[in-house]
């Protein structure tokens, strides 16, 4: 009987750490959550943010630009860009994009046949040397093909510097 009382005490003690761990992991979660509603710096969780919770469809359009708007390679012949609130309150302002501004594009041959989506996300001290933008890249399945610091990005998007870093359109008074 008391050796059964000892692995009684140890198996709920166990459950217990469990139960602790587990709720202590789900509130962290939770606030994250709760407290910037963006997602971390990282493909896949920008994925789940523009697919799943809060669809970049239903975003407002980068100001001017409506659907299929002419584009220039590496992107495509054909664009749709959306902006999250925050991108879209940093053009309405024009002086450089905000933090967790977000802008997903569309990119589309010269047949309208979708090729690959494209995302730029302003993480505070992600990327200083880059204007803090984080790149993604999939293809229309929302596979992942590039994302982080891609060198290919950084070079291009850097010619536009004094535009924080963006072509689509004046953000800044420079």
């Amino acid at each position: 009987m008391k050796k059964s009382t000892i692995i009684l005490f140890f198996v709920l003690a166990l459950m217990g750490i469990v139960f602790v761990a587990y709720a202590g992991h789900e509130a962290v979660l939770h606030q994250r959550t709760i407290s910037s509603h963006m997602p971390w710096a990282d493909a896949g969780d920008i994925r789940y943010h523009i697919t799943i919770h809060m669809p970049y469809h239903k975003w407002d359009k980068w100001p001017g630009k409506g659907e299929m708007y002419k584009g220039r390679e590496p992107h495509g012949s054909l664009l749709t860009t959306f902006v999250n609130k925050n991108a879209l309150d940093s053009i309405k302002k024009v002086k450089g994009m905000a933090d967790e501004a977000m802008i997903v594009k569309e990119n589309y041959d010269q047949n309208k046949a979708l090729m690959a989506i494209t995302v730029m996300y302003k993480v505070k001290g992600y990327n200083p040397e880059g204007g803090d933008w984080f790149y993604a890249k999939y293809d229309p399945e929302f596979n992942i093909l590039a994302e982080g610091k891609v060198k290919e990005c950084m070079d291009c998007h850097g010619t536009v510097k004094d535009n924080d870093y963006l072509f689509t359109g004046k953000v800044t008074g420079k």
